[in-house]
């Protein structure tokens, strides 16, 4: 486990449905069980799409921070 800073960043503003979460799926396994990678999208189905997204894929959504602006998202990989 690290300290919970993210050892990726997946930049998919500006991307629309479904690109962000295919961005994210496709990064994942650049990092390690138990790191943090981190999503930034603006799309506004990013912060349903990631939940659904983690709930399947059995990872751990940490943080969404949607807002107006480009969206947050820090995922831990658990499996």
């Amino acid at each position: 486990m690290n300290d919970g800073s993210p050892a990726a960043v997946v930049d998919a503003r500006g991307r629309r449905c479904p690109i962000p979460i295919i961005e994210l799926a496709r990064r994942i396994g650049d990092v390690d069980v138990g790191e943090i990678i981190e999503l930034l999208a603006d799309d506004p189905a990013a912060a349903a799409d990631v939940a659904a997204w983690c709930r399947m894929r059995g990872h751990d959504l940490l943080t969404a921070a949607p807002g107006a602006g480009p969206g947050s998202y820090l995922v831990r990989r658990l499996s």
